[in-house]
């Protein structure tokens, strides 16, 4: 049996994604940019493509432009809102847990000479609304903020940021980084009221190297690529067209069956945690549970247990899972979400994120738990010796 409780880093192409890149592979592979038949059957199934996207956002098709990747379309609105907005000041805000895609712009930007607010978050990963609205000032351009958390899948209060910001008469910019969130909770650009959206295609079982921006209908941008003017001259350069067709299709999958989707996510997790706290003892649950946090993600600390070594013992037994992101685990400081919960070194070295998809099973997490007993057990008395 092979176990894949990986899903926050990335997830299994559907089949009716794999089906439609391949076609774009060998039969749509005319360049939406030419003028021939060819070109314009491209550019009319990228149309659809971008119609998909748009519905499972519940935007408009012209408010969403195609991005390599949420860490594009996370540059692109930070940088893209910062060169057009300059000139009316120099405070943005985010927090200290958000993606490296947003926190390394954010440092960068600190070197440029703005002023940088890393909003604390709680023991939970929560933010605190009253910092950030006495935070906000006349001089205030730009507001960042993870929807769901990567490693702990904590769900931050976008909707009352958003109310906060629309009743305000200075409105910075909201951005909202909803890659982990987009298909796994209930999402709507309206009820957010976000100017910006970033999503990614390879964490909703669509292809990797695909995204996308939403941008409000009426919000400035600045390019940060220029060529050919693809997508409104917001990101030049010829479309991966594959991607933009496996994403189309993932995003109406995920549409035709959220609901069924998270579901089967909670429940699995739910399950999961229960039978972990019932049979693995002195474990701690990193983050929020229940309603607070996303159905997918759940981060637990296996007191007396190097969390790496239990990755790689799992990994023997074909079970995957992550000590973090993907996009961080390979270096060698510890997690700067766990440490801005204030979690000690023992409980951040020794925790292993599971992520869900609604294709894991019962079974495989009756088979995941067993296993988990048996490591740790074993990982426990090597370690007392």
């Amino acid at each position: 049996m092979v176990v894949y409780f990986d899903n926050s880093a990335t997830t299994k192409p559907s089949q009716k994604v794999v089906e439609i890149m391949m076609k774009a592979l060998t039969e749509y592979y005319g360049n939406p940019s030419s003028l021939h038949r060819m070109g314009l059957e491209t550019e009319k199934l990228i149309r659809l493509s971008r119609k998909q996207v748009s519905k499972a956002l519940g935007a408009k098709e012209q408010e969403i432009i195609f991005t390599s990747g949420g860490t594009e379309a996370n540059n692109l609105s930070i940088l893209g809102v910062i060169e057009a907005l300059k000139r009316k000041g120099k405070s943005i805000i985010t927090t200290k847990i958000e993606h490296l895609s947003v926190l390394n712009i954010y440092k960068y930007l600190e070197q440029k000479g703005f002023k940088v607010l890393y909003l604390d978050v709680d023991q939970y990963g929560r933010i605190n609304m009253e910092q950030l609205k006495n935070s906000v000032t006349e001089e205030t351009i730009m507001i960042t903020i993870m929807h769901v958390n990567n490693e702990v899948g904590t769900i931050q209060p976008v909707e009352d940021i958003g109310d906060f910001i629309r009743d305000r008469a200075s409105k910075p910019i909201f951005h909202v980084d909803a890659v982990q969130s987009f298909g796994k909770v209930h999402l709507r650009s309206s009820r957010i009221m976000a100017d910006f959206i970033s999503l990614s295609g390879h964490k909703i079982h669509g292809p990797k190297g695909i995204g996308a921006l939403y941008i409000k209908k009426g919000q400035r941008i600045q390019p940060l690529v220029f060529g050919g003017n693809q997508e409104t001259g917001l990101r030049s350069g010829t479309e991966n067209v594959p991607g933009i067709l496996g994403f189309g299709v993932a995003a109406e999958e995920i549409t035709n069956d959220i609901d069924n989707r998270i579901l089967k996510m909670r429940t699995l997790k739910e399950s999961f945690v229960k039978m972990l706290k019932s049979e693995i003892g002195d474990i701690k649950i990193n983050g929020s549970e229940g309603e607070g946090s996303s159905p997918h993600i759940t981060n637990i600390s296996f007191m007396g247990v190097m969390g790496e070594v239990l990755l790689h013992s799992l990994e023997q037994d074909n079970i995957f899972v992550s000590t973090g992101s993907a996009c961080s685990s390979k270096k060698e400081a510890k997690s700067h979400v766990l440490k801005a919960m204030g979690m000690k070194d023992s409980e951040i070295e020794s925790a292993i994120r599971f992520s869900f998809s609604h294709n894991n099973t019962i079974e495989e997490m009756n088979f995941t738990i067993d296993r988990l007993k048996k490591h740790v057990s074993e990982l426990r008395k090597i370690r007392k010796r």
